[in-house]
Order: C-alpha cells, then sequence, then structure tokens
C-alpha cells in the first residue's frame, strides 16, 4: 500500500489488541476490542470479527482469526472484535431481541462498536464486513441479515441461516437447528431473515459460507440452508453459476455470478468437521471480503518480494506495447502505479498494465497499453501478495526467481513463490 497513504492514526507504540470502553449503548454488556495497525488507510476498511463459544476477544485474534491480523497490517483496515460475556461466552441469535434490528440483543451492542470505529477512523462506508466462527459465524449471519444497509460482504465460518437458532423460553440453544433437522424452501429462509428488518428493500451483503461435511455441531444441512437464504435474499439462481476445486477435498460453488466476489459463495469440505478454516483459506476469504485490496485511487511503487526490485515501465516508455519489468526503486512516473476501482493498474495517468494480446498462456508478455476497460488489463491484489491478472486467471511473475535489472514480466500459473508476491511501497 502507498506510502503516502498510510497517515491515518499511528499509535505511539507498535499496535496491539486494545480494550475499548464506554462505546454507546450496550444492553447485554459485551466487551469491544479493537486492533488498529501501525498503518491504517487514509479510508480504512472495517472488518468486524467475531468468536466462537467459549471463546474471547484474544482467543480468536491470536488464534484462528489471526491471518485476519496479519493482513489488516499489509493491508491498513480495522478490526474490531466484540466478546460475549455471559456463561459459555456464546453470542445471542436466538431470543426474540437478538433477531429484532436494534431490538436491544448482542447485535445492537456489536453496532454501537460499528459506529465508534467509523466515527473515529474515517472508515470507508463500502468496506465495512464481518467474518466469524461457530457462534461467531451464525452471529456474521446475523448481523448481515439485520444491517444491510451497514455491511457490503460477509465469511460465515461454520454456521447456520439467519433466525434458524430462534428459541422460545429464553434458551440460547436450539437442537432442531444444530442438527439440520430444519429444512425451509429458499423464500422461506430468505422471510426468516427479512423478517428481522421489516421493510427494508435494499441489496444485501454478499455471503461466502464455509462448512464441513462430517460437522456433528452445526450438521452440514446447515450450510445448504445458508445457500437458500443467501441467494433469495440476493435475489439469484440456486443453481451455480460456476464450480471448482481449489484444493483437494474443497468444492466451491458460486451463486450469481462467477468472479470471486459472487454474490454467494459456498465452500464444502469433505471429511471436515467443526475445524474451520484450515491452514491456507484465508486468500480465499480475505478476496471475498474486499481485504486484500489497496484502496482505489491510491499510487506508489510495487515491490517484486523476491528480487527487491519494483514494477517499472521499460526505458520510461510511453508507448503502447512497452515491457513492464523489474528494476531498482527509484519512485520516478514509470514505476508509479495506481488501483482503480475496476482493478486497472495505471502508469502516466492513461496507461494500464496489460496481458498483451489477450493472452492466457503461461510465458505471455505483460506491456502497458492504452486504457482499455478491458478484461486483459482487469488485475486482482490477493491476501498473500500475489497479483492476479483477472481474465487469465494467473500471476504477475518474475521469470526464473531472477533479481536481475531489466527482467521482463510474464504471467504465470499462480504458485505463491517469492517471484510471485509483491508489496505496495
Amino acid at each position: 500500500m502507498a506510502a503516502a497513504v498510510l497517515l491515518g492514526v499511528r499509535p505511539a507504540e507498535a499496535a496491539s489488541l486494545t480494550r475499548v470502553t464506554g462505546f454507546g449503548n450496550n444492553p447485554t454488556n459485551l466487551n469491544m476490542y479493537m486492533y488498529v495497525p501501525d498503518r491504517v488507510a487514509a479510508q480504512p476498511a472495517l472488518l468486524v470479527m467475531v468468536h466462537y463459544c467459549t471463546g474471547s476477544a484474544a482467543g480468536v485474534f491470536n488464534g484462528v482469526g489471526h491471518d485476519y491480523v496479519t493482513a489488516a497490517d499489509r493491508y491498513g483496515y480495522v478490526i474490531v472484535i466484540p466478546e460475549a460475556t455471559r456463561s459459555g461466552q456464546c453470542f445471542d441469535v436466538s431470543t426474540p431481541a437478538a433477531l429484532t434490528r436494534d431490538g436491544g440483543g448482542d447485535s445492537t451492542g456489536i453496532m454501537s462498536m460499528v459506529s465508534y470505529a467509523r466515527q473515529r477512523y474515517d472508515v470507508d462506508p463500502a468496506r465495512i464486513v464481518v467474518s466469524g466462527f461457530s457462534s461467531g459465524a451464525m452471529m456474521t449471519n446475523v448481523l448481515a441479515a439485520q444491517y444491510p444497509d451497514v455491511f457490503s460482504a460477509a465469511a460465515a465460518f461454520s454456521g447456520v441461516p439467519a433466525g434458524c437458532f430462534a428459541t422460545t423460553g429464553g434458551s440460547l440453544w436450539n437442537s432442531e437447528c444444530s442438527g439440520g433437522r430444519i429444512v425451509k424452501t429458499a423464500r422461506q429462509c430468505g422471510d426468516q431473515a427479512r423478517a428481522m428488518f421489516p421493510g427494508y428493500t435494499g441489496r444485501y451483503p454478499r455471503m461466502q459460507l464455509w462448512h464441513g461435511t462430517t460437522d456433528t455441531t452445526l450438521a452440514y444441512p446447515n450450510f445448504g440452508e445458508e445457500i437458500k437464504q443467501w441467494t433469495d435474499l440476493n435475489g439469484v439462481s440456486q443453481a451455480p453459476a460456476y464450480t471448482d476445486s481449489p484444493k483437494q477435498g474443497l468444492t466451491r460453488t458460486r451463486y450469481g455470478g462467477t468472479g470471486v466476489q459472487a454474490p454467494v459463495e459456498g465452500l464444502s469440505f469433505a471429511g471436515y468437521g467443526h475445524s474451520l478454516p484450515l491452514t491456507g483459506m484465508f486468500p480465499y476469504a480475505l478476496s471475498f471480503l474486499g481485504l486484500d485490496a489497496t484502496t482505489p485511487g491510491e499510487s506508489g511503487a510495487i515491490r517484486n518480494v523476491g528480487s527487491g526490485r519494483c514494477l517499472d515501465v521499460s526505458g520510461a516508455s510511453q508507448a503502447n506495447g512497452a515491457r513492464a519489468q523489474i528494476w531498482d526503486c527509484h519512485g520516478q512516473p514509470n514505476q508509479q502505479w495506481t488501483l482503480t476501482a475496476s482493478g486497472e493498474l495505471r502508469v502516466y495517468g492513461g496507461k494500464c498494465l496489460d496481458v498483451g494480446d489477450h493472452a492466457t498462456a503461461d510465458g505471455s508478455r505483460v506491456i502497458i497499453w492504452d486504457c482499455s476497460g478491458q478484461g486483459n488489463q482487469k488485475w486482482r491484489f490477493n491476501g498473500d501478495g500475489t497479483i492476479t491478472a483477472v481474465e487469465a486467471n494467473k500471476c504477475l511473475d518474475v521469470p526464473g526467481y531472477t533479481s536481475a535489472n531489466g527482467t521482463a514480466l510474464q504471467i504465470w500459473s499462480c504458485n505463491g513463490g517469492a517471484n510471485q508476491r509483491w508489496t505496495r511501497t
């Protein structure tokens, strides 16, 4: 991320998980914690990260959610972590208060935390997202249903549909739902969520859903019910628009679109129980939530991790077809790249990083060309530091791991090597 951008709140000492008090209306006595990285983007994204039953803010911060923390250091976003204080440390997603917008339940206190963070860190209102694990995944579904005008995206690891855990008599546990025995139509699932914010007719957040097929805590049928709910809320077909298997045992389905930010995405893990996410899975969530992207409009150099040299236009040329290469970082205009909202990497204002001739093969050349808005000029910054050429679905690559000045760049199948990882400076 460009150094000129990371000028927001800078703590007096190294960034750490910090308790916040007096943050606003908090009817269920939740604790609020925040993580503000040392370098904060000028208008940062905000992630609400919600822990599991028996969990804590420190537990999720240092444990299952820590990849979100390290990504915040890279991309400059702010994290809010609510902490349940009742016996068992579960979040209430069951009572009428919890399942009503501004109803006085846990979600009310969490939204006070969101308001507090927005006021103090000039948060980008289009990039407020939520993600949680188990009980936190159930709360993720509830928050996205109750506050669709606030959250742009959500990622729920091993949860249930919003409203599925509703109970009477004050209990916070619903065995019928946890056992996967509540099955409804897509419309019924959607209406269950819509009842939490009556009269709302606007857009709903895009939703990413994760589940293991052998989960015995929150049974696997809940995964299908979540998909029903969020495809209905987003007004898209329950038939996948895209299906693949990016890793052994993982089936990924996308609904209403084929890209990394489709309206709904499901990730099903064969043979796994209540144990998600697995190692190496967080980049999928970061990309879906939009947390791995440098804020559009920022300009700066892009340094290759393997070589230590910068993305450069050969000879400082502004001609169509000039090759992209690596060169010693010097900050001149031919190394100043601007990420646009549409995913272009612009240099000199009107030239774009381009995969020549719309090629998709390994080894295809990378050049600059007049910006055209076409797919071969679209790029995506990923959570592992790679930069993907969207049309080819291959990574910006320094051939042969070389570090020599003038090495021409190419696209290559993504492998996560240092020659494919880049940082904004």
